[in-house]
């Protein structure tokens, strides 16, 4: 096996900040609400998640600035927004210790 399929699979530890879109692996430098266990693979995709959940969030402060009325645009923003909230915590709760699925299946997200 080469050395870099090897680190691809490694599983590592790491502590999200949901609320913050953070990723870390080191639980002291910022506060954290889940923790988790993933490959390469999950973290980045985990990552991407977060950005596309960002760029949600800026585009639907710039809409609702421009419009005091809710139209279709917001109507596809908000399901946008709440599609990747629940990727985020559907790969959250694989990837997660018992205590964070247990955290994840008190919510009723799914």
């Amino acid at each position: 096996m080469a050395h870099d399929e090897y680190d691809k699979d490694e599983i590592k530890t790491y502590y999200v900040s949901v609320q913050a879109g953070q990723v870390l692996e080191d639980p002291h430098s910022t506060s954290y609400e889940l923790v988790i266990r993933a490959n390469a693979e999950q973290y980045a995709r985990l990552q991407e998640l977060f950005g596309e959940l960002s760029s949600i969030d800026e585009a639907g402060a710039g809409a609702y600035s421009l419009s005091v009325f809710h139209t279709d645009d917001d109507r596809k923003l908000n399901s946008g927004y709440d599609d990747t909230v629940e990727q985020i915590y559907r790969l959250l709760y694989e990837c997660g210790t018992a205590e964070t699925k247990a955290h994840i299946e008190s919510m009723g997200l799914f």
